[in-house]
């Protein structure tokens, strides 16, 4: 149940801390608050969120420097910035941020991702599920790629890519993350690379590939594997 769920909300503008916790109280979460750098590390250790949404220009200490202190300490990080460029996403994600959602923000929007980095957490805890979208499986223990039942065949280097997000449904991992894990150290700016394998996975997992719903694009930034909860 939600109400089991502690959140932590970050953000130094006290407005902004009230409409994000309306919102997740009303979907029954319990919400923590911290305005600070100082008290978000106070708030972590106290509290222990499953989840903290990361504001990441606090007055007194950057945003990204407690991302991997955060994460060390077990909880998902969302990232809610105005700081939307892509190389603060890329920052952000490249320092463990299990998402980010750039202000101003859809409420509804930011609920959905939270909904996905808590599915990825237990995922974790509890070993890999098979996942779905669709008529379409991935079985990452038997290391199987399905489609309306049928064995979808897949390269070497097309099944790491879809494995690779799989270990982290509904998240964004970044095009650097994708081809130094799949295609090897050297590869890291090859991002044409990923486009190839990325339109031949598309023709074969999804209904329209012009317009595809489980292979996402995060432009600039990487891709995500879009799953049913």
């Amino acid at each position: 149940m939600n109400s089991a769920v502690t959140i932590l909300v970050v953000d130094d503008e006290p407005a902004i801390r009230r409409l994000l916790h309306a919102s997740l109280a009303r979907a029954a979460y319990r919400v923590v608050e911290a305005g600070s750098g100082r008290e978000t590390l106070a708030a972590v250790q106290i509290d222990k969120p499953e989840l903290v949404l990361l504001d990441l220009g606090l007055r007194d200490r950057d945003g990204l420097e407690l991302i991997p202190i955060i994460k060390a300490a077990g909880a998902a990080v969302i990232v809610v910035s105005a700081r939307d460029a892509t190389d603060e996403k890329v920052a952000a994600l490249d320092l463990g941020a299990d998402d980010f959602v750039a202000k101003p923000f859809d409420s509804e929007e930011v609920l959905a991702r939270i909904r996905a980095a808590l599915r990825h957490r237990l995922a974790s805890a509890t070993g890999a599920p098979v996942l779905r979208h669709g008529d379409v499986e991935i079985d990452l223990a038997a290391r199987r790629v399905s489609r309306g039942g049928e064995d979808v065949r897949l390269t070497p280097k097309e099944y790491g890519f879809v494995a690779e997000l799989a270990k982290s449904p509904g998240r964004v991992v970044t095009h650097a993350h994708l081809l130094r894990t799949v295609w090897g150290a050297g590869h890291e700016h090859d991002v044409e690379y990923l486009r190839v394998a990325a339109r031949a996975i598309r023709r074969k997992l999804e209904q329209d590939p012009s317009q595809p719903t489980l292979l996402r694009n995060e432009p600039g930034v990487g891709y995500r594997l879009q799953v049913e909860a």
